[in-house]
């Protein structure tokens, strides 16, 4: 009996030495907790468990102390766990297809499953760029080109990604997924409405994202995403200022007060003054919060909201002979703009089980922009002289918005197949009203000095209530474990309500306008291996006229009919690869042609006067690429371009046939090569140089210009090279750099075009050689 007593005994304390419980947290390379990582056993794969919010985690291990921790985006780590409390590092991984997106569904995915061309700025990168503009982190992306006037320094910017450079509503601004400004409302100002403090990264869907975004979404989506609190007590306060008369205040704060909520804000402030380019003056306020709740285990509840207080003056371009003779005098000393927008959003997440979740999301825009602006002034001549006279224009734009969106996701049991579908409605009124003034012009100088407003005198005051409704579903499946294939449909429909309120004063008559379009996407996935992958993919993508385009610039008399423009609709084809050498090489490559039916133009008439039209059809093709070398573990090369063409298939214009013509402001080849040095001897030191191209391009209409002995020719930009150069260090919490921009102070110009009217090329003005220091106290 003794005998069996003691075998009983043994037994049981080999199975409680066998079997031993262990307990974690997991967190990056910050220290911030990794919610959702997975700790498993290696022993026994079926054994694991997943980390909390706070990333803790509590484990029963037999026979084994040994697991595999893993979390998307993070190389794998296998790691012996001790009797006592493990702290879990995780590295982000340095394979191209493991890295985490979420803007090609609003859901987190890895890049290997998504069939397009996407690319991430991620945290990191921001904080190594030390950007004080977003046009200095998107350029970092192959074919994406954003080009902003330094020396004017306000915000203004126009864009070019598989189009031209213009600020066409191609493209569309999103903030944690959701559009910043409704349809139809000149999204391009949407950069002015945000505050890039609050971001952990931005990602850049190329080509249509119409399928889950709806229009706008042509040439490329923008998703900035808001930084979330962190659980530990942070935040900067940070100065930057240039030799262009730039200043530029902020700072931002984030905790957890407890383990359920958490709070992030972010602000700043800048201003310029006495800048390079006269009457170029600007200040802006921006200010996010972000309050992130743990309602349960399954529920997530996150609210934000942003405050945009914008005034800038509107310098206008540069003529030619100005510009060639660094002339920056500017002819405006009156115009401006002044905008103010408030953006609320709340978003619940709830997981029903570990394979159905579903997102709710509301949102509450109200948004107003004064202008008197430096493109509606006019300068009376006669026989080619100014006579001291002119005109212009007093205009204002308002909405409210309110939207609803809810999205739903189901993860099947076979193939690895998942359903996302969703629905949205958009209902944002309007008032827009604009009144003549007169404009007092010096002859001399050719400076607009003053002008009077003529209160009543109504260009156009109306009401216009624009109400976007749309649903849509996204199927995934791995036919086999290499192959992911995707097919997505959306249908949007939209109802513009025109009311004038000066019926047979001003503006068309009363009208309502329907649009409607049904867009599909198709796309697959083929990956090699963990560092090599191939995609192709069939997407469409349109986009309506602006209420702005419909109801004043179609040249529609008073108390006529509306002016029937249609909406434009693109079709796009890709194919593209993405491959990696870990620790020694990146790539990423997309070939693609994208097919425009009704493209929206803006052309200039004799009169200089801006007005819409459509293009018939238009054909964009070209290779984007990007390279990141690392030759030494202390240096990385990279190099990010694109070569293009952008044609007129069929498009007439003033009674002349432009079809198979190249495009305006459309170089062929754009790039940014980057050297960034980490001497191993300064830890903390980074020296960087960067090499901005821009390639030639017209500036008008192939064979325009009438050179008046009969022969025709083409305005033109010669392009440019710009290089600037970035040091930085960072010394315990303090950070300091100096950019210096434009090393070799060459002349250049963002955007050029053709005006008609002056019968010569009109310049926005780049920035000359000019210095930026940034401190920035980390704590």
């Amino acid at each position: 009996m003794n005998k069996i007593v003691m075998l009983v005994m043994c037994m049981a304390s080999i199975c409680g030495f066998a079997q031993q419980q262990f307990s974690g947290k997991v967190v990056d390379q910050n220290n911030q907790p990794l919610a959702g990582a997975t700790i498993q056993s290696k022993l026994n794969p079926n054994n694991a468990v997943i980390s909390n919010v706070e990333g803790h985690f509590s484990i029963t291990l037999k026979n084994t102390s040994a697991v595999i921790v893993k979390f998307m985006g993070f190389a794998n780590s296998e790691i012996l766990l001790s009797a006592q409390n493990n702290i879990i590092k995780l590295k982000e991984s340095d394979e191209v297809l493991s890295e985490i997106v979420i803007s090609a569904s609003r859901e987190v995915q890895q890049r290997k499953e998504v069939p397009a061309s996407i690319s991430v700025v991620n945290a990191k990168a921001i904080a190594e760029t030390k950007a004080f503009g977003i046009d200095q982190l998107v350029n970092n992306v192959p074919g994406v080109f954003m080009s902003t006037s330094r020396a004017v320094s306000n915000e203004q910017h126009m864009m070019a990604v598989r189009s031209p450079i213009s600020t066409k509503a191609l493209f569309l601004f999103v903030e944690d997924g959701l559009p910043i400004r409704p349809t139809a409302v000149f999204n391009h100002n949407a950069l002015l409405e945000m505050n890039d403090v609050s971001f952990s990264r931005v990602e850049i869907l190329k080509g249509p994202a119409s399928s889950i975004y709806g229009s706008e979404a042509i040439g490329g989506s923008f998703n900035f995403i808001t930084k979330n609190p962190t659980r530990d007590f942070s935040g900067h306060l940070g100065f930057q200022t240039n030799d262009m008369g730039l200043t530029r205040y902020e700072a931002e704060a984030s905790t957890y007060p407890n383990d359920k909520v958490g709070f992030y804000i972010g602000t700043h402030y800048v201003q310029r003054k006495n800048g390079p380019i006269e009457h170029s003056d600007y200040e802006k306020f921006a200010l996010t919060f972000k309050n992130v709740n743990h309602l349960s285990p399954s529920v997530d509840w996150v609210n934000v909201f942003d405050i945009i207080d914008y005034r800038s003056d509107m310098t206008g371009s540069l003529s030619e002979a100005d510009y060639s003779n660094g002339n920056y005098e500017s002819d405006q000393t009156f115009t401006e703009r002044e905008a103010f927008a408030f953006r609320l959003r709340s978003t619940l997440d709830k997981r029903w089980n570990d394979n159905n979740k579903t997102v709710f999301n509301a949102i509450f825009r109200k948004n107003g922009m004064d202008q008197n602006p430096s493109y509606r002034v006019r300068q009376f001549r006669n026989q080619g002289q100014l006579t001291g006279f002119g005109s212009g224009e007093l205009n204002s734009n308002t909405f409210y918005s309110y939207v609803g969106l809810i999205q739903h996701k189901t993860d099947f049991n076979f193939a690895n197949s998942s359903l996302i579908f969703g629905a949205s409605a958009d209902y944002s009124p309007q008032r827009y009203q604009a009144e003549s003034i007169d404009v007092i012009v010096n002859t001399e100088t050719g400076q607009n000095t003053d002008f009077t407003l003529n209160a009543g005198d109504y260009i156009l005051n109306y009401d216009g209530d624009i109400f976007n409704y749309a649903g849509y579903f996204q199927y995934e499946i791995n036919p086999t474990a290499d192959l992911k294939l995707t097919a997505a449909l959306r249908y949007d429909g939209f109802n513009y309500a025109y009311n004038n309120l000066l019926d047979g004063v001003a503006g068309p008559k009363d009208s309502k306008n329907h649009y409607n379009n049904i867009s599909p996407k198709l796309g697959a996935n083929y990956n090699f291996s963990k560092q090599v992958g191939l995609y192709a993919n069939y997407s469409n993508g349109f986009t309506p006229p602006q209420t702005s385009t419909l109801y004043r610039n179609s040249f529609v008399g008073v108390g006529d009919e509306v002016f029937d423009l249609k909406p434009s609709n693109y079709n796009n084809f890709e194919i593209g690869t993405y491959f990696s050498v870990p620790q020694i090489l990146t790539v990423d490559m997309a070939l693609y042609l994208l097919e425009g039916k009704n493209t929206l133009v803006t052309l200039r008439d004799a009169n200089d006067e801006f007005f819409s039209a459509n293009a018939g059809k238009t054909r964009s093709y070209g290779i984007e690429y990007g390279v990141k070398y690392f030759p030494f573990e202390t240096l990385t090369i990279s190099h990010n371009g694109s070569f293009s063409k952008h044609r007129y298939v069929e498009f007439f214009e003033g009674g002349e046939d432009y079809s198979d013509t190249d495009r305006e402001t459309a170089p062929n080849i754009m790039g940014t090569s980057k050297i960034m040095y980490k001497p191993r001897s300064l830890n903390n030191l980074a020296l960087s140089l960067t090499h901005e191209l821009v390639g030639k391009y017209n500036t008008s209409f192939e064979n325009q210009i009438d050179n008046n002995d009969g022969t025709f020719s083409t305005g033109t930009y010669k392009g440019h090279n710009i290089f600037n150069a970035l040091v930085s260090y960072q010394f315990k919490q303090f950070e300091v750099w100096l950019h210096a921009l434009n090393l070799f102070d060459e002349l250049y110009s963002p955007r050029a075009s053709y005006n008609i009217y002056s019968r010569q090329n009109s310049y926005s003005i780049g920035n000359p050689r000019a210095f930026h220091l940034g401190v920035k106290y980390n704590f």
